[in-house]
């Protein structure tokens, strides 16, 4: 026998402590689950919208392109193409949603000093340069949102399988254990209450 279960005072205050701490558990798991998940939809919309902007500025980018293409031909804009700095400004810090790390993701998006000459091309090639900036920005806003939600929603599962733990396993093993407990010391006080009573009436009749 499980020296929790022994029908004692001690043991029953140790199990009620245990049950208001298992219901208090829940309750922060649920709330805890309920900001994710609010904070989870907020992303997914988010990123629904983001998603929604590449496309039609990747559409937009690639008409550009096309057109620069046709201007100054594809190995000049290829040429072009290479004098691209790499980004090398990007910095990736966290911050916390209720104990769950989501990337901050900072970069330096005035560093888009030209790398050509204005003089030695048409505005088809601006265009496209902007589109693809434009592109590059909302591409890293998108993996930024994805995989803040990637990570939301491993941890909401995490906390519903906790918050399940306790409903279901923790909370009515300490509930039947109260139960059971009170139920023991009460018929333990029931037979310690007839005893008496049987040792008065004994000493009733040997008085009289």
């Amino acid at each position: 026998m499980d020296p929790r279960e022994f029908p004692t005072k001690g043991n029953l205050m140790l199990a009620k402590n245990s049950l208001k701490l298992a219901h208090q558990g829940y309750d922060l798991m649920d709330r805890k689950r309920n900001i994710l998940l609010k904070e989870l939809m907020g992303l997914i919309d988010l990123a629904k919208d983001i998603q929604d902007k590449i496309d039609s500025t990747f559409s937009r980018a690639y008409e550009c392109l096309q057109k620069a293409n046709i201007e100054h031909g594809i190995s000049r804009v290829q040429d072009l193409g290479f004098t691209v700095p790499v980004e090398e400004s990007l910095k990736i810090t966290t911050r916390s949603i209720m104990g769950t790390e989501v990337p901050l993701v900072k970069y330096d998006s005035k560093d888009n000093e030209l790398t050509y000459s204005l003089s030695y091309t048409h505005e088809s090639i601006d265009l496209a340069r902007e589109a693809f900036r434009e592109v590059k920005d909302l591409t890293i806003k998108l993996a930024t949102v994805e995989t803040s939600a990637y990570r939301l929603a491993t941890n909401i599962k995490k906390t519903q399988k906790r918050a399940n733990a306790l409903k279901n396993i923790t909370i009515p093993m300490y509930n039947t254990l109260v139960f059971n407990i009170t139920n023991a010391l009460e018929e333990k006080d029931r037979e310690e209450f007839t005893r008496l009573k049987v040792i008065k009436s004994q000493k009733a009749k040997k008085s009289s």
